[in-house]
């Protein structure tokens, strides 16, 4: 979901805010650990760990406290999971973000016989917005926190996005926060208080939009759509790939664009995903290389 998405973003692209705002810890010595262990995977958007000398915060965001298996469990599972592969102290913070009166987001531990494990809960709705609002990373987080007046606290967040002065940072900031806002606002309300093309022009805006697309091709082939139809979603997708490599890396060579272009709708999803952890050019060049010939669907 692009609420999980946004705020995994937000907490491995500030992770020294995050651990100030949670661990009251000043350090910025702060690694970004992957999001899946080791044995049998488990995999969540919003999940994820930051190593701070010698501990580990592990984050958890959720919008709705509905959970297969339930919460309380996968807290306990993650923990000893990261207990045996890191062997450290580890502090776990499970974040709700919109209002329920579900008694879930109201536990705070696992039991079960002899078995205790216990996490940190914070909902935001009862969280004081000052120190949220005091720091750009946690932003988009302010609009969901306490308050008698909504309304004035998303103009309080517009007026401190519109305060910061590094371009990139302010478009993907207000990006942030528009998609955060959306669980609490109107659309038209965020959109008189925030201009539409800055968010258009962020990082999390176009992460948004290709996993948009991927969704809309996959429900697109179950939905059995005609030959044509499917033909004209991959020309849509493969015009978004193109445009995308060409923004962050440059003007991509003829081979591999000939190479992009022979791509099964299937496999222009999958390298959708997988260029968002791309950082140069070469690392298309090797992962169509990875691609047998004969997968390909002309």
């Amino acid at each position: 979901m692009s609420y999980d998405n946004t705020c995994k973003y937000l907490a491995e692209t500030y992770p020294a805010d995050f651990a100030k705002w949670l661990l009251a810890s000043e350090t910025s010595d702060i690694q970004v650990l992957k999001t899946e262990l080791n044995l049998e995977p488990i995999r969540a958007d919003s999940v994820t760990f930051l190593q701070i000398s010698n501990q580990i915060l592990h984050l958890e965001f959720q919008t709705s406290p509905a959970s297969t298996p339930p919460l309380d469990f996968r807290m306990l599972d993650y923990y000893t999971r990261l207990k045996r592969q890191y062997w450290c102290d580890i502090e776990q913070v499970l974040i709700f973000l919109q209002p329920t009166s579900s008694e879930i987001v109201f536990n705070t531990q696992y039991v079960d016989r002899k078995t205790r494990h216990e996490y940190r809960v914070i909902r935001l709705w009862e969280e004081d917005p000052t120190p949220l609002l005091a720091n750009p990373a946690l932003l988009p987080l302010a609009t969901l926190a306490r308050t008698d007046s909504p309304e004035d606290l998303l103009e309080q967040v517009a007026a401190a996005v519109d305060m910061i002065e590094v371009t990139d940072e302010k478009q993907n900031i207000s990006a942030c926060v528009q998609v955060l806002a959306g669980l609490r606002f109107e659309k038209n309300l965020i959109r008189q208080l925030f201009r539409e093309e800055i968010m258009q022009e962020s990082v999390i805006y176009q992460d948004i939009l290709q996993k948009g697309l991927q969704q809309g091709l996959q429900q697109g082939l179950q939905q059995g759509l005609q030959q044509g139809e499917e033909l004209g979603k991959k020309q849509e997708a493969l015009e978004l790939i193109l445009r995308q490599l060409m923004r962050r890396f440059g003007a991509i060579e003829s081979e591999t664009q000939q190479q992009i272009r022979a791509l099964s709708i299937t496999q222009l999803e999958e390298l959708a995903e997988a260029l968002l952890d791309f950082s140069s050019q070469s690392d298309v060049v090797n992962y169509l290389a990875n691609i047998s010939p004969t997968q390909t669907n002309q």
